[in-house]
């Protein structure tokens, strides 16, 4: 195999497939990078058994072959490469050659026949707007638990419902909800399935903004594809009965305040700076205004006082700083709306342009909050 690459090229192509490899393999193999030059172009791929990645890049192909190298030295060495245009790529023997301006590497070679058989993408389901489809999961995932001993939890949901996908996550503390329209192959389509979080969080970070992202459901319902340009990622879906937590959204809610949502997070940032922690931090909701304070005692104490408009009597919550934060930081609205039942039950936030506006359903972070002593 010899060819000559755009350094540009092959250093995003081998980053951007050695983020999926695994990093206990189970085999040393699975380590690799499975390179593959034909037909003027060289694709590099990646699989763990239940991720896998393939990217092709145009270049200059002298000689056709394949060969397999260690992932993340050969990304190591791409993004220490000269910044000169060009690198010359060979195998001879059990090594492969890299050449670019005064650098040069020799990469030893594992076996080809003992890399298994690259999942091929199942047929399209349909397409979606990639930058959407990014806004939408950046928004659910970071609702999903961190937990590895709750698998089902580590997973994003996808339902999908002839031209709407819903996307649910939660950790049990939390709850995050979006929704939006995409373009199915068929007009009567309706499926779900659960994705691991990370899986989809890099699939909106590296395929989100090359627009139209091409998603593939196998009918096994084992496996979900991504593509994009010449960007193609599968992974194994979650298995398991994930939990009933739509009806965890409140059907009435009497009472509703209103914040702007940049000032509102500085101020939990700052007011949590004093919270120890799993302390939360107490919102009281009274006409004109919400109070924040944290601290108790003879610890250190903050509060602070923001503008905010209430509709219902007055409130006072407490909720978990973080999730708090990283609730309001998903929103890309002015304001934010906080819509409550009782101060015990879970609100429910939602974003919208203007104070005295209407809220918008299509994304909804519903949080459980901390139970004060006197409620």
């Amino acid at each position: 195999m010899k060819f000559t690459i755009d350094r540009e090229a092959l250093t995003d192509a081998v980053g951007w497939t050695a983020r999926s490899l695994s990093p206990r393999p189970p085999v040393p193999v699975l380590s690799g990078l499975l390179i593959t030059a034909e037909n003027g172009l060289v694709t590099i791929a990646s699989f763990d058994y239940e991720t896998s990645a393939k990217l092709e890049v145009e270049a200059d192909i002298a000689e056709e072959g394949t060969t397999l190298v260690s992932g993340r030295l050969l990304a190591e060495i791409c993004r220490s490469l000269p910044r000169v245009a060009e690198v010359e790529v060979e195998t001879s023997d059990s090594k492969l050659h890299l050449a670019c301006g005064s650098a040069n590497f020799n990469l030893a070679t594992m076996p080809v026949a003992d890399y298994p058989e690259l999942p091929g993408l199942p047929a399209v389901s349909g397409t979606v707007e990639g930058s959407e489809f990014s806004r939408a999961v950046s928004q659910v995932a970071v609702a999903a638990s961190k937990d590895d001993t709750l698998p089902i939890l580590t997973g994003v949901r996808m339902e999908i419902e002839a031209d709407t996908i819903t996307l649910l996550a939660t950790d049990r503390y939390r709850l995050a909800m979006r929704e939006l329209k995409w373009s199915p192959s068929s007009a009567d389509i309706s499926t779900a399935a659960l994705v691991k979080a990370k899986t989809m969080t890099e699939v909106a970070k590296t395929l989100g903004n090359a627009g139209e992202l091409s998603i593939a459901l196998s009918d096994s319902h084992e496996l979900i594809g991504f593509e994009s340009g010449k960007r193609r990622t599968t992974s194994l879906l979650v298995d398991g009965e994930y939990p009933k937590i739509r009806a965890l959204f409140p059907e009435n809610t009497p009472i509703h305040a209103v914040v702007r949502t940049a000032d509102l997070l500085e101020a939990v940032r700052r007011v949590s700076l004093v919270a120890e922690r799993n302390t939360p931090v107490r919102l009281a909701f009274s006409q004109g205004q919400v109070t924040l304070d944290a601290g108790t005692g003879e610890d250190a104490q903050a509060s602070e006082t923001l503008q905010a408009h209430l509709e219902g009597e007055d409130i006072t919550v407490a909720f978990n700083p973080v999730y708090l934060s990283e609730g309001l930081n998903t929103f890309g609205t002015d304001f934010v709306r906080f819509s409550f039942t009782t101060p015990p039950k879970p609100a429910v936030l939602s974003g919208q342009a203007e104070p005295l506006g209407e809220d918008s359903q299509e994304y909804r972070y519903l949080l459980m909050p901390v139970r004060l002593p006197n409620q």
